[in-house]
């Protein structure tokens, strides 16, 4: 391990000032959606990208070393106590309801950051312990379902209208919200059916990923209402909603506008390094595990976090993820800014897929 590895140490930051923001309440409450949101995306403008990338001999030692996953490993109990810190100080606290808020803004981000982010990374792994890891990770943010259809419909469909993952050019991130979160659903059963099938399984089984995990969902939720009761039984779904809303923003960023040619009927030309957007922005690097080098991720989704470089080839974002979430927010800046940056090419497959499709 290098001294610069210990640079994603940093990634803890984020869930420890969630904690510090139910445990000190008041404006404090808000504290960690502050960092992600507004510090963050400030520092990441003024610090600009960093597109360095690691030589042969450091990625190599990369790839052995068990500290970059156990820093992976760490997030489930630093997530659970988060959550269940949280539904204690709500349950046994005489907090404000704009205190609730905050602490719910806060403990609602690293359910996307520490929970459904670090879930896909592991989901990606072949071992079945750290896929394990990934599904419970995924709980919280009550989206079990992702790891079925990210894996085996997003990286196969990935900038195509097939897709529900991947967003269309000019359309809004809060259109896609409801697109892409009631497509990825469908999607994740129709998957899990094709492969019970080619396994020769039932639908309705106990080897049903899909049933399986609204069942765990159910009993998560049920935990909660019967410890804590009826406030943070809302408050869990409340945070469940903001970390898949999360994630489904980042979907937005990662992919907006960018589509692959289609050779024929359901053939498209591979995903290539063209087909994701980047940011080197180092802040979001690091509290993401290098999730903003997508392009590089999905050139090879097997290959770590901490092995991804930069593609020089691969469009830009303009900002950090958090700063471009903000943007996206916000549809008619998003537009004005990032319509420019989608290449011609992208342009014109996209109105000849509308025309076709429509």
């Amino acid at each position: 391990m290098q001294g610069s590895d210990l640079k994603y140490l940093g990634a803890y930051i984020g869930p420890l000032v969630a904690y510090l923001s139910i445990a000190m309440g008041g404006i404090w409450s808000y504290g960690a959606a502050m960092l992600s949101f507004v510090l963050i995306p400030l520092m990441e403008l003024l610090l600009g990208s960093n597109t360095s990338v690691a030589g042969q001999e450091i990625s190599s030692k990369r790839a052995l070393s068990r500290f970059f996953d156990i820093l992976l490993y760490l997030n489930v109990p630093i997530l659970y106590g988060l959550i269940f810190f949280f539904f204690w100080r709500v349950s046994s606290s005489s907090l404000t309801t704009w205190e609730i808020v905050g602490m719910t803004l806060s403990v609602g981000t690293y359910v996307g950051a520490s929970g459904i982010n670090v879930a896909h990374e592991l989901g990606h792994r072949p071992g079945k312990f750290e896929k394990m890891l990934a599904r419970i990770l995924l709980i919280p943010g009550l989206y079990n379902h992702f790891m079925i259809e990210h894996n085996h419909g997003h990286h196969r469909w990935v900038g195509t209208f097939k897709d529900p993952a991947t967003a269309r050019l000019g359309e809004s991130v809060y259109a896609f919200w409801f697109r892409s979160t009631w497509g990825g659903l469908v999607s994740a059963i129709k998957i899990e059916r094709e492969l019970l099938a080619r396994s020769g399984h039932q639908f309705w089984s106990f080897k049903n990923h899909f049933i399986t995990g609204v069942l765990i969902q159910s009993l998560y939720l049920w935990i909660i209402y019967v410890v804590f009761g009826t406030l943070a039984l809302g408050l869990a779904i409340a945070i469940g909603v903001m970390g898949f809303l999360l994630l489904e923003s980042i979907n937005y960023i990662e992919h907006y506008g960018l589509l692959r040619k289609r050779i024929r009927d359901n053939q498209y030309e591979r995903v290539s390094k063209i087909h994701s957007w980047n940011s080197n922005h180092d802040i979001g690097r690091i509290f993401l595990y290098e999730l903003t080098r997508h392009a590089d991720h999905h050139y090879k989704a097997s290959k770590k976090y901490q092995l991804l470089q930069h593609i020089e080839e691969s469009p830009q974002l303009p900002t950090g993820y958090p700063g471009s979430i903000i943007l996206a927010l916000i549809p008619p800046l998003w537009f004005k800014i990032m319509n420019p940056r989608v290449p011609s090419e992208m342009v014109e497959l996209y109105q000849l897929n509308l025309s076709e499709s429509g």
